[in-house]
């Protein structure tokens, strides 16, 4: 309600108040009390949790103070309230820089930020309510690309912390500047161009076939030292044989005896019967007799 309407408004209701009443006394004490009532609702301002207060004032202008939650007094027409929200509020800022090998980098971060409660005369004076929409994304730009500047495509991956890290650090002391508290950066989004990661796909494809090769390589190798392992042991047991053949002539007959009694035991296990003489089991009693005199 401007004051031209209220100031007719009271005019109004004087002229019908005189015409109530001879005197005019009856018909002004109403009107009395409603403005009075009026002036001290417009007197007083609240500040809700969460939230702070600065005046400005017609004549000297922005008034020192922060006022906090509460029921606050000011004077109307003269002075009136700008509230702040001073709880932490979250951005999403993205922006496309480069690495420092020269690769272009899409990076966004998710930024939790709120004011400095002590300087809110200070934001309203240089930057005036919607100082986070005028700071944060010029900041935060500036930030990122001096940051990523300093790794590379690769390093972005695998160091990730330390990236996270670098970029809190410094965009806290930038937004410092300005008397925005940040109170966290969180990368939520990291992403390269479409060549560099074609690039990489084929790196890593090449990489599992050199492995693929290497694995086997590696295999025919020690297949060729297991065929080489059981040629020696074949060669050093015929040799072993040989050297027993030759030094004593019943080691052939004690083979002949054992592959003898593996038969027997084969054919003993089997349903059907069969009806084998000597020398179906390796055993001739002319050979055994020859042993015998021997």
């Amino acid at each position: 309600m401007d004051f031209a309407r209220i100031v007719q408004q009271l005019r109004s209701g004087f002229r019908r108040g005189r015409q109530a009443t001879p005197d005019g006394k009856a018909g002004i004490l109403p009107l009395v009390v409603a403005f009075g009532g009026w002036a001290i609702y417009k007197s007083m301002f609240n500040v809700d949790g969460g939230y702070r207060a600065v005046k400005f004032n017609v004549f000297s202008g922005m008034s020192d103070s922060v006022y906090a939650e509460g029921t606050h007094f000011l004077v109307p027409w003269l002075e009136r309230p700008i509230i702040y929200n001073v709880r932490t509020q979250a951005s999403e800022i993205s922006s496309a820089t480069g690495s420092r090998d020269l690769q272009t980098v899409h990076i966004t971060v998710r930024v939790l930020t709120r004011p400095d409660m002590t300087r809110l005369v200070k934001i309203y004076r240089e930057l005036g309510v919607d100082y986070a929409e005028r700071v944060l994304p010029s900041v935060t730009n500036e930030t990122l690309k001096a940051v990523i500047a300093q790794f590379n495509a690769s390093e972005l991956l695998t160091r990730r912390s330390e990236v996270s890290a670098a970029i809190s650090q410094l965009l806290g002391d930038r937004a410092e500047e300005f008397g925005i508290k940040l109170d966290d950066v969180a990368i939520t989004h990291l992403a390269f161009s479409k060549e560099y990661t074609n690039a990489v796909e084929a790196k890593q494809i090449a990489e599992q076939e050199a492995g693929r090769a290497r694995f086997i390589a590696e295999r025919a190798v020690q297949e060729k030292k297991s065929v080489e392992v059981l040629a020696e042991g074949e060669s050093e047991a015929i040799r072993l044989i040989g050297t027993a053949m030759k030094n004593n002539p019943g080691f052939l007959q004690i083979r002949r005896i054992e592959a003898a009694k593996t038969i027997a035991n084969t054919l003993a296990s089997s349903k059907n019967k069969l009806y084998l003489d000597g020398d179906s089991l390796l055993l001739s009693l002319e050979m055994m007799q020859g042993y015998t005199t021997k």
